[in-house]
């Protein structure tokens, strides 16, 4: 039951049989006839099916619910015991929003200090995208921001605040001042991470309030391609400060403040709420909330 649980819980993820299989290790036939089987215990239809994968049935819709619960337990109960037999193991995965990547090594590093025999996978998605995979159980927790869109049912860890600075190249427009504000920002030449980032939506907020508009010239999902570009001096960007700084810009690179307002947003770990949580999470939750209070000294 476990085993097509999870089977279920694939093909919902990728919503095709195929690389629902290919996620899974197996072949098509062997997933379709699982997902039949797992039908034929419960007495309902799962899947609405024809040439192709159409969705799930309202049925299958909360069985998928059910079934993410059951097979989250499972993992938490096999990691438990596994912890119990050796010690802390396993693999953990993260999803971060892009401007958080560079403070995951303050969270990882004394973990894995601690727990050498942990290893980890990380990868950068939207906050939209963190919440998603947390969901279908394809990450153990998320770095993403805490206030501004609903969370859902999750453990929150806040981390840091993000505060907004004008990153330019010296010589280049306002580039000599000790503080800018949103308006002005508005009518530089910048780069910006993209519309479906929701660091992107709060930029085009605070400009919005101070009645100017974002109308970047490039745009991407990497503060690495945004920070290279800003090195040419050709474009400018608007950067939290803790991430223009794990640059580590050159003297000729600027970090000016934006003011009115000075901006500020909450950025945190989460996971899925549940009792217990895995010991690895566990562990996690911990070494994030050692990292909070070192941040609030």
């Amino acid at each position: 039951m476990i085993d097509k649980l999870e089977f279920f819980i694939a093909l919902a993820n990728e919503k095709h049989f195929g690389r629902a299989a290919e996620e899974c290790g197996i072949s098509q036939p062997t997933l379709s006839a699982a997902i039949r089987q797992l039908e034929d215990q419960l007495g309902v239809m799962l899947v609405q099916r024809g040439s192709r994968f159409q969705g799930l049935t309202p049925e299958g819709q909360r069985v998928l619910e059910w079934a993410r619960r059951i097979v989250g337990d499972t993992r938490t109960m096999r990691e438990e015991m596994r912890a119990a037999r050796k010690g802390l193991s396993g693999h953990l995965r993260l999803a971060s929003i892009p401007t958080a990547l560079a403070m995951l090594p303050r969270i990882t590093t004394p973990f894995q200090e601690r727990h050498p025999d942990v290893t980890f996978s990380i990868v950068s998605r939207n906050s939209l995208q963190v919440l998603s995979m947390l969901e279908n159980l394809e990450i153990d927790a998320g770095v993403t921001y805490l206030e501004n869109e609903p969370l859902g049912r999750v453990t929150a860890v806040p981390l840091y605040s993000e505060r907004y600075h004008l990153i330019t190249a010296a010589g280049s427009p306002l580039s000599d001042r000790e503080t800018v504000t949103w308006r002005e920002v508005g009518d530089l030449r910048l780069c910006l991470l993209t519309a479906d980032m929701q660091n992107r939506r709060i930029i085009n907020r605070h400009l919005a309030e101070a009645g100017a508009s974002a109308h970047p010239t490039l745009e991407s999902g990497s503060m690495i391609v945004l920070f290279s570009h800003v090195r040419t001096g050709r474009w400018a960007s608007i950067m939290p400060r803790n991430v223009a700084e794990s640059f580590g810009f050159p003297a000729e690179i600027r970090m000016i403040p934006i003011v009115e307002p000075a901006a500020h947003h909450s950025v945190g770990l989460v996971a899925t709420h549940r009792e217990p949580f895995t010991p690895l999470v566990s562990a996690l939750l911990h070494e994030a909330r050692i990292l909070a209070e070192r941040e609030s000294l």
